[in-house]
């Protein structure tokens, strides 16, 4: 039999595609993204650096500054009239106000009332401030009293004093008397403390000063004006009283127009001509 030859068709040509041609300096251009990239990952981390190590020294000051706050701020404000005589300015002749002395009254009650006829101590009085740093560093430069008002001796009514307290040791003194109040200490009371002395005070930091304040030829009312310095500027603190009062401080009068006594539930009460007597034997009468 005839062998039958089969012809293999022929397979056509694989083609390859063409591929695009680079263009010149393409290798470079992605080079130079790469290293641009990576340069501003540099520089944002540096700037993210500097930003957090100025933050940290000067950024809550810049922030205080903008926003008006005082480079100190006061903490705590007392005043010591345990055992201590007081005296007000006029008698308590109102029936309600004198019910508001005795001790069944509420406290806010009495306070509204000796308030308003402007209590003070008599001769001497202790405070203690306790001030407060809003600046990473700061220094008191000084520190006074500002009369505010002065008259005479108040003789209104003179309050007893209750059982007698520990005072807490002064470091400062000051004498509404002299012609330019200042404070000074109790071992040198003429050389003004803050002409030798400075205090210095950081951020959240807390300086207490225990002062002992006298005037006996007068009646006044005053608050305290402190001196800051604080990155090169100067800037003055107002200090007032409890309830933002201005202290009150009155020297002793011969008598008194009226005489109250202490209870032992914390008020006042009228005293009787021999309990005046008791109390004060230089009084009119006696």
């Amino acid at each position: 039999m005839a062998k039958v030859r089969q012809k293999k068709r022929a397979q056509p040509a694989r083609t390859k595609a063409p591929q695009a041609e680079q263009p010149a300096g393409s290798g470079r251009k992605a080079t130079w993204t790469w290293l641009a990239g990576i340069l501003s990952a540099v520089i944002i981390a540096a700037i993210g650096v500097v930003f957090t190590t100025w933050f940290n020294a000067r950024g809550p000051d810049t922030f205080d500054r903008i926003s008006g706050g005082p480079p100190i701020t006061v903490g705590y404000v007392a005043i010591e009239y345990e055992g201590q005589l007081t005296a007000l300015r006029e008698p308590v002749t109102d029936p309600d106000e004198r019910v508001a002395l005795r001790a069944n009254a509420a406290g806010a009650a009495r306070e509204a009332v000796l308030t308003s006829h402007h209590r003070a101590l008599i001769d001497t009085m202790n405070v203690t401030v306790t001030l407060v740093g809003n600046r990473s560093s700061l220094r008191i430069v000084d520190m006074k009293p500002r009369i505010l008002t002065r008259g005479p001796v108040s003789d209104g009514a003179l309050l007893g004093a209750s059982g007698a307290g520990e005072i807490d040791t002064i470091e400062l003194a000051a004498d509404l008397d002299r012609k330019a109040p200042r404070f000074t200490t109790d071992k040198d009371l003429k050389i003004p403390y803050f002409r030798k002395k400075q205090i210095d005070v950081k951020r959240d930091e807390r300086v207490t000063l225990s002062m002992t304040i006298s005037g006996k030829k007068a009646y006044y009312e005053f608050d305290l004006l402190v001196t800051v310095l604080a990155e090169a500027r100067t800037e003055q603190i107002v200090i007032n009283g409890p309830g933002k009062s201005p202290f009150r401080l009155t020297g002793a009068a011969k008598s008194y127009r009226s005489y109250y006594g202490d209870t032992s539930l914390g008020g006042w009460q009228p005293l009787s001509g021999e309990q005046v007597c008791e109390m004060e034997p230089t009084a009119r009468g006696c």
